[in-house]
Formats: C-alpha cells, structure tokens, sequence
C-alpha cells in the first residue's frame, strides 16, 4: 500500500501588493514529499525556490502573502493557521536550515542555551535532560568536545561548524520534514561536500524528509531522490534525479544540464543559455521560457503549458506531447 505524502503543496500562488499593482512570484505550484524523501528544489536565482520554502515554513517577508493554493503537512492544512499555531509547528514538526548560519543564532547566546531552548519549547523534557540531549545532537553532527563547546558562543566557531550547529538546531525536536534553503552556499567547497552528507545521513537517521534548495546540480545528483527544476515562478519539470539529469525533458532543463562540465567529455565550450530570468514585472505570455528557447513554437509563445507526463519525468512544454505521442496501430486486413 502506498503511504501518504508527508508534505503537499497544491496550486500554491504567492503575490507580493505593490503600488504598481500585484506581482505574482509563485504560480500555481503543486508537488509532495514522502516520509524520508529528499526532494531538491533548482533554478536560477529569481525562480522562486527559497520562495515555495519560505511559504511551507510560513515565513514569508511581508507584503508577500499566500493567494491561493494550500500546504498539507501529514493531511493537515498548514497554510492558513493563525501564527502562533504555525510557529507551534515550525520548529516541531518542521525543521529549518538557512544559507547563513549567523542569521539562525542569536549572537549573545550561547550554543547550548539556544539548544536547550528549543528543545524544551517543543518537548516536554527537563533542563538536565535538554541539556543532554543537545550534547548529543552537537556530537551526531560531527563537532569535537561537544561537552565543552556547548557552552560556547557562535562566534567562537567556524562557519561549518556553525552550519553543523544550526543542523542540530533544525533536528532538535525531532522534525518530520526539513527545509534546507541553500545550506552550504556561505561555506567553502571542501566544507560543502562534508555538510551535505552529514545532512543526508542524519535525516535519515532521524527519519526526516527534506526539501533541498540549491542552485548547484551537482549537490542535487549527489543527495536528492527527486528533483524540481523551478523557472520564473513555475515548476517546468519534474521527476527522479537520474532521469531528469540524463533525459530531461524540457529544454530549460536540457539548457542546465549542458551548462555542467562533464568529467568524461573534452569540450572546449560549455553550452550556455542565452538570456536571463524574467522579473516579476515582465514574464512573457505563454511559456516564460520562450525568449529564451531555441525550439519555442508559435503556440509556445501564446498558451502556457502546465506539467504533462514525459516518459519518467513530467514537464511544463508544449514539445512534449509530440515527442510522445504513440503512432497509431495498424490493423491487419
């Protein structure tokens, strides 16, 4: 039997009110998570995915507002609850973990106070036991002496130590779901690899699910099951790592993936996409990546396309129908 998605987002359309009239950020988003999935979430910078993460953990920066749509954690609706509800659950049920990790710690408290607080905050333990408990979450995601260190404050530690403390912040009530906006993007590569491991592993210890977003396809082959490929504030495919990176479907993502130097290849040039990102004032009609794609037809430039089953994957592109469609049986005289 199939087991029921963790998260679902479903027709989500996010709008930020401005003097000029409304922009429109996020359009009609709709994807889920299953119990211990990870699901990366990629796009250029203005596509919308630090977005769709700020909207599940109900975090978005006024005037942004949710227009319609709704997000399920576990069958219940999670958009609309009044906000002392919603930060019952942010934290409990959902975890988070932020590009940098300075703005995730309070400077002027310690590491373990920080820990301890949370901990208490969302489960019923006493202080020795919070105490305990956040040792040994600071000792899982890999920093010596935790005993000693804990009582420390976050500018005595590196930057991937402190990104390895805001890990156990965001597992310290033991979350179902975690949403990891760009976590190792402030740190250096050789930190970055360690990080997202240490990432995966625990999360699957802890039996999380996680929502990665990330600019860098080579985190996402590397960790997700799953990969959203986000365009303009829409989903323009979607589907399992292997088969997005290998077949991709839609020529935004054909475009990604040749822009990626590839061990076993000699060219001399990458393959680029020309253009950029459309702002929020100026998304084309029709699909918004037409401008800038190399195959775009009439039809492309006037309707837009929603997601269509292309083989494994699913993707937003009027070319996708053609190259599937089954030739018709011949019937035997």
């Amino acid at each position: 039997m199939a087991t029921a998605p963790l998260l679902e987002v479903k027709n989500l359309r996010v709008e930020f009110p401005t003097r000029r009239g409304t922009l429109l950020a996020l359009d009609d988003i709709s994807f889920s998570i299953d119990p211990g999935e990870v699901l990366g979430v990629v796009g250029e910078s203005g596509a919308g995915k630090s977005l769709t993460g700020a909207a599940i953990i109900g975090l978005l920066e006024p005037p942004g507002r949710i227009a319609a749509g709704e997000i399920r954690l576990e069958g219940r609706r999670i958009d609309n609850l009044p906000y002392e509800q919603m930060r019952a659950i942010r934290g409990r049920r959902i975890g988070a973990i932020f590009q940098d990790p300075l703005t995730s710690l309070n400077p002027l408290y310690t590491i373990g106070r920080q820990l301890t607080e949370t901990i208490q905050t969302h489960l019923p333990v006493s202080g020795d036991e919070a105490r305990r408990r956040a040792i040994r979450l600071l000792q899982e995601t890999g920093i010596p002496a935790a005993e000693q260190r804990i009582d420390q404050y976050p500018h005595q530690f590196s930057g991937g130590m402190r990104q390895r403390v805001v890990i156990a912040l965001a597992l310290a009530a033991e979350p179902k779901l975690i949403v990891a906006d760009e976590p190792t993007t402030a740190l250096d590569v050789s930190i970055q690899a360690q990080i997202i491991s240490l990432l995966k592993r625990l999360c699957k210890e802890h039996g999380a699910a996680v929502m990665l977003v990330t600019h860098d396809m080579g985190v996402i082959a590397e960790t997700c099951d799953r990969v959203a490929v986000m365009y303009a504030g829409r989903i323009a495919e979607i589907g399992p790592v292997h088969d997005v990176i290998n077949v991709p479907a839609h020529p935004y993502t054909v475009g990604l993936m040749g822009s990626i130097p590839a061990m076993d290849e000699d060219r001399e040039r990458l393959a680029q996409i020309e253009g950029s990102m459309p702002r929020l004032t100026a998304i084309p009609q029709g699909c918004a990546f037409n401008p800038r794609c190399p195959q775009a037809m009439e039809r492309c430039r006037s309707e837009r396309p929603d997601l269509m089953q292309a083989s494994v994957t699913r993707a937003a592109c009027w070319l996708v129908p053609e190259r599937h469609e089954q030739p018709e049986p011949k019937v035997m005289a």
